[in-house]
């Protein structure tokens, strides 16, 4: 072992008096800066995996429309042979037509407005998984049925078999003509775990879609599910397939990137506001670190004084100190690890043990989720390392080269 080094562990060897303490208080501070750090950056990660995969389980991941430059329409016509089309790209493993349109949804005196999707029943299946999450009732969307989301059936108090008025926006667009509501009956309640999904959406067969916006043949857009939407390049490819089998100008596409970009990318602001916010906590604890040394190098200024007098470098005695900063650093770091992981493992109970205390930190009507989520990476625990780590080099650098500039003559004086 070299000298600095061995001289560092000598000084931080635990004695009875008040530097030991400040020690232990120092390397606790380092401790839950560092655990709280990891903590955030993996809860942040874990809402945006989450968020993700209900995305793309849940909504299409390119979809078609019509570019009215070139129809002079928004209407999707000869939809069957544009599928066809879709579905001999490479990658591509369900397309769906669909008709979409808000609407004015009625039972027993509660008015809501959710959006109703119409699609191929046949498709169905493969474009969105019902199977796992019907709460109540099947999935059939055959002739006047319907799915409702599960929040959006306890707004207005339904179940399964009783029916449902659907008014028509169509008696606005068009106020020359009437369109009697369609009186459809509930057969199955889903429930997706993605709040907005579960509030706002409706599920008709594409024949009655139709009929609501006053259709008789055409789809406002195409749904495409893909093979691994997340690998860009080979999703990007598979994009410019499409396009080159229905054509580059009469149709536009919309991935599902564009179609969330802000909500994914306010996700991505909010994870990096919050590491540089809570970064300043382990920046605090790295400040503990230094004010630990300003104390150990005022004890032992004659001991500085003695080394520098016996031959030692102002180099060696300036690592010492380093040193001395950076163990207490790692020793901290490591405890912080151990920390973040001990309270991710342990989340739910916490959770449960604070909501039972009254506080309620995670609420599934706000964040739109049922649970909890959270990923820790391993990059992202060394970027937090690295960060500490650099923090103590620094400030540890500083205060230890003026404590190793110290004049040996003076340093003994004092002593």
């Amino acid at each position: 072992m070299n000298f600095p080094l061995f001289l560092a562990l000598k000084y931080l060897k635990p004695k009875r008096s008040v530097t030991s303490l400040i020690t232990a208080f120092t390397i606790l501070g380092v401790v839950l800066g560092v655990a709280i750090l990891i903590i955030v950056r993996a809860v942040m990660t874990g809402f945006g995996d989450m968020w993700r995969e209900k995305i793309l389980a849940f909504k299409p991941h390119i979809t078609v429309t019509a570019a009215s430059h070139a129809t002079g329409t928004r209407v999707i016509t000869g939809e069957n042979l544009l599928r066809e089309k879709i579905e001999t790209v490479p990658g591509v493993t369900a397309v769906s037509p669909a008709v979409e349109t808000r609407v004015l949804a009625e039972y027993n005196g509660n008015i809501l407005a959710p959006i109703v999707i119409g699609i191929d029943p046949a498709a169905a299946t493969n474009m969105i998984p019902f199977a796992d999450s019907m709460r109540q009732g099947e999935f059939d969307i055959e002739g006047d049925s319907i799915l409702v989301g599960d929040n959006l059936a306890r707004s207005l108090g339904l179940t399964v078999g009783d029916k449902l008025l659907v008014y028509s926006p169509m008696n606005i667009v068009h106020r020359d003509e009437i369109y009697f509501p369609e009186e459809l009956y509930v057969t199955g309640i889903f429930k997706t775990g993605q709040h907005q999904f579960d509030s706002d959406f409706l599920i008709v067969s594409l024949p009655l879609a139709r009929d609501l916006v006053g259709l008789e043949r055409g789809v406002h857009s195409l749904h495409v599910k893909t093979q691994n939407p997340r690998d860009e390049k080979a999703f990007g490819q598979i994009c410019e397939n499409i396009l080159g089998a229905i054509g580059h100008y009469r149709y536009y596409l919309n991935t599902w990137r564009e179609l969330d970009s802000e909500f994914l990318d306010a996700l991505e602001i909010e994870k990096t506001l919050m590491t540089l916010l809570l970064g300043f906590i382990t920046i605090v604890a790295i400040f503990c670190v230094t004010v630990t040394l300003i104390v150990i190098t005022v004890q032992k200024t004659g001991e500085i004084g003695l080394l520098k007098a016996l031959g030692f470098s102002t180099g060696q005695i300036c690592l010492t100190f380093v040193l001395y900063g950076l163990v207490q650093c790692v020793i901290g770091i490591l405890l912080g690890i151990g920390l973040a992981f001990l309270v991710l493992h342990n989340l739910t109970p916490l959770i449960e043990f604070l909501r039972a205390l009254g506080f309620n930190v995670f609420s599934p009507a706000v964040y739109g989720l049922n649970e909890f989520p959270w990923r820790i990476t391993v990059s992202e625990v060394l970027l937090v390392a690295l960060l500490a780590l650099c923090s103590c080099v620094l400030f540890c650098t500083l205060f230890a080269w003026r404590a190793a500039r110290l004049d040996p003559i003076a340093a003994l004086r004092k002593e």
